[in-house]
């Protein structure tokens, strides 16, 4: 059964208290994904791409109607030093934050990291002016 149409199988906050453990394909890869290696009960997305489907409002409740692609477009640390991702619908627009899991590409993740110093909001070769202007004295070592 597709993750999608799994709402209907079962009353609504199911999956608040049981594991969503099964098998899925990702709709962006093409890989199949498996419970196993997660570190948790509730895997919600693929550890190769990072991608999720927009199925839930609230975490387990399997009551959004988008179905749309999650994409990941950040990761950010939350206070006990777990990262988490940052997935935008592609086709809502909802932004939602799901926790890493223990098999998930590690170079996807760190690409994520590292992407705002990759592609600054501003050309580079304007931080010398931009550190004058800010006070500095805007010299390069």
């Amino acid at each position: 059964m597709n993750r999608e149409n799994r709402k209907r199988s079962f009353e609504k906050g199911y999956y608040k208290t049981h594991g969503c453990n099964e098998t899925f394909t990702c709709k962006i890869c093409d890989r199949l994904v498996v419970p196993t290696g997660a570190g948790s009960e509730h895997r919600n997305h693929c550890p190769n791409c990072l991608a999720s489907l927009h199925v839930d409002n609230e975490p387990g409740d399997r009551a959004a109607g988008c179905g749309g692609i999650m994409e990941p477009i950040a990761v950010w640390v939350r206070k006990n030093g777990e990262w988490a991702i940052i997935h935008r619908c592609r086709r809502c627009g909802a932004l939602r934050s799901n926790r890493i899991a223990a098999d998930d590409n590690p170079m996807k993740l760190m690409a994520l990291a590292m992407k705002p110093i990759a592609l600054p909001p501003f050309p580079l070769e304007k931080i010398e002016e931009m550190t004058a202007l800010m006070g500095g004295d805007g010299s390069m070592p």
